[in-house]
């Protein structure tokens, strides 16, 4: 009996990892050695970039709260404290973009939580 080689399968397989290196540059593209190595380092970055990605939106949430919330004369923290009072129950990616499409109704937020400061700190 010969010997069968696995030809089909093992060029089907580099195939899809050279279809994958589409648009990487030089030998990296074209090169099945080089374009695994490549595959392998760019799917680590796009991992844990994932997450840099979610920590990123996050700061930049705090960080529109926290301007529009001084505009409007409080802290961030005392903002966020004061939401929590008021039992107004909305996340920080909603809360930055009221604070920036919608000015009045992000000044609204803001005397509904100074109300609810104003009485946590009466009782």
């Amino acid at each position: 009996m010969p010997r069968s080689t696995n030809a089909p399968a093992s060029r089907e397989r580099r195939k899809r990892w050279l279809e994958k290196a589409k648009g990487f540059r030089g030998r990296r593209s074209k090169l099945y050695r080089y374009a695994k190595d490549a595959l392998f380092k760019a799917q680590t970055w796009a991992y844990r970039d994932r997450k840099t990605r979610k920590r990123n939106f996050r700061y930049l949430w705090i960080q529109r709260i926290n301007a529009a919330a001084r505009a409007n004369g409080l802290t961030y923290s005392r903002f966020m404290e004061g939401l929590k009072a008021a039992g107004i129950t909305l996340d920080r990616k909603v809360l930055s973009d009221i604070a920036i499409t919608d000015d009045a109704g992000f000044q609204a937020i803001v005397k509904s939580v100074v109300a609810a400061l104003e009485q946590k700190k009466a009782a």
